[in-house]
């Protein structure tokens, strides 16, 4: 009797943390995946995959934000939003829209770079989730965008430009070749993706947003319409609220693919991957009939080790690897790099030392979405009163716990949290004596994102205070982070070190 294996599968979300608005193209044998950054520095995270499966943290390509002191301190809803990457001229390119001041593009010979600093394709507020296309069939260049409402009270429609071959312009004033108020049931059109394919100019674009909506499909002959619409992808009865915005991806083989994202709260904006297959009237046809999928053969590319961003980090000489972003653009000596092992801080001094939502100084990544357990151990040199350093998870509510210098001189554990809309922290547990100054914490990240606090000060780990459930920042997810603090005033406050960050399944 002859028995056949079966077919290998994978599982959603095949990137279970808040990799926001994604887009991907492939080049030769390799996927390139980019997502949303908002206000953190270094943005514009670039992944790779050989399988759209398993995909792993190369760079990022974007060093800071602009204006550089605007972005000086935290602005977790400006900056990159929903950026679309491809391949033109032997260069790789992605542009985005800064919903304060237009859509801007870099771009590189090789997607480890060098970038070019960013580029004001054209400036205006409101303008949004742009997508370049370079049409072979006709040598022209064209770009779709959408519109944020806060900024320009304008939403529900996309905009055609053609655009300049070297991508640095546009060349007339633009037309909405998209108004979602005149389809019957559609609200919040946005996030658009142009392609060509079989004689046709293709939007993907959803609407409804982003936790309850859909995935919608425009075609027309020529790039300024009409088109005609279908929703290609909706929750149905699957568990995938809002299944939403993403990119499309044609395999050396031929088979095709797509890639989006679902809203989960606290998680941010994890990503799916949907088969994609055409029906005989030519519409795409993505997951099931429609559908998402949870479980999936693979796509007919060669096997690849599992293979996942990284999250953990020795800190090698003081310096910290790709996962990690500042909460704004960072500023010199914040983690000063040094002979030994371990990530050294600088105590910076801030006269809102009482709100980490405020702070540009603070280390961040991604919240992962499954059940998990954070670790670091933390040594506080600092001798300056008033300053701390800690483990944090940060979204409009925050919680901490770590170490603080007393007046008297002492180390002290401590765990603090402040709810949406406090102006400050407040105590979740009492302060206890670290007397060596050094602490091991940690964080259990449950179901829902309810979090438990531990410490260990050299007596066993303890827990420490009530659950926190950790919240989104708006359209980022809840982050982890490292810092470390001063009150404010002059001179040197020192530094702490953290060593042995571990995130482990629970």
């Amino acid at each position: 009797m002859t028995t056949h294996a079966e077919p290998a599968t994978y599982t959603n979300p095949v990137l279970d943390a808040d990799w926001s608005d994604p887009d991907v193209v492939r080049v030769g044998d390799d996927f390139y995946l980019t997502a949303s950054s908002f206000g953190r520095a270094p943005g514009l995270p670039l992944l790779h995959s050989r399988d759209l499966v398993n995909w792993t943290l190369v760079g990022h390509a974007l060093h800071h934000l602009e204006p550089a002191a605007e972005f000086g301190t935290p602005r977790h809803d400006c900056g990159v939003w929903a950026p679309s990457i491809r391949h033109h001229d032997d260069r790789f390119w992605i542009f985005w829209g800064d919903p304060d001041q237009g859509i801007f593009q870099v771009n590189a010979p090789e997607i480890r770079g060098p970038w070019t600093r960013p580029h004001l394709v054209k400036a205006g507020k409101g303008l949004v989730d742009p997508c370049p296309l370079w049409d072979e069939e006709t040598g022209e260049a064209h770009l779709v965008h959408a519109w944020a409402k806060s900024r320009s009270g304008v939403k529900n429609r996309l905009t055609g430009h053609l655009m300049r071959p070297d991508g640095t312009g546009l060349l007339d004033e633009g037309k909405v070749i998209v108004d979602g108020d005149r389809i019957p049931g559609w609200f919040t059109l946005e996030g658009p993706k142009l392609y060509r394919h079989d004689g046709w100019f293709w939007i993907l674009a959803p609407a409804g947003g982003v936790e309850t909506g859909w995935q919608g499909a425009f075609r027309s002959r020529g790039l300024f319409g009409p088109y005609e619409e279908r929703i290609v992808l909706e929750q149905k009865d699957t568990a995938v609220n809002g299944p939403h915005q993403g990119g499309w991806v044609r395999t050396p083989s031929g088979e095709d693919w797509f890639l989006h994202f679902q809203q989960r709260g606290a998680y941010g904006r994890v990503v799916h991957l949907q088969p994609m297959q055409w029906d005989a009237d030519g519409w795409p046809v993505l997951g099931d009939g429609g559908a998402p999928v949870t479980v999936h053969e693979r796509p007919d590319l060669p096997p690849q080790p599992a293979a996942a961003p990284a999250t953990d980090d020795d800190f090698p000489g003081g310096r910290f690897g790709r996962q990690w972003s500042w909460t704004a653009n960072p500023r010199p000596g914040w983690a000063p790099q040094h002979s030994g092992d371990g990530l050294r801080l600088t105590c910076v001094r801030s006269a809102d030392a009482h709100d980490l939502r405020r702070l540009p100084n603070v280390l961040t990544q991604r919240l992962p979405g499954r059940p998990s357990a954070v670790e670091v151990e933390l040594r506080l040199h600092s001798e300056e009163p008033g300053a701390r350093a800690g483990l944090a998870v940060l979204g409009d509510a925050f919680g901490w716990i770590g170490l603080q210098r007393g007046t008297d001189g002492t180390v002290h554990l401590v765990h603090r949290f402040a709810e949406t809309g406090a102006e400050r922290e407040r105590d979740a547990a009492r302060a206890r004596l670290a007397p060596e100054g050094r602490v091991r914490l940690r964080i259990e990240i449950g179901s829902g994102a309810r979090c438990r606090f531990f410490h260990d000060v050299g007596d066993g780990p303890r827990a420490s205070g009530p659950v926190f459930a950790a919240t989104p920042w708006r359209w980022v997810g809840a982050l982890l982070g490292l810092f470390a603090l001063a009150p404010d005033g002059t001179g040197d406050a020192g530094a702490a070190t953290f060593t042995g960050f571990r995130i482990d399944p629970l």
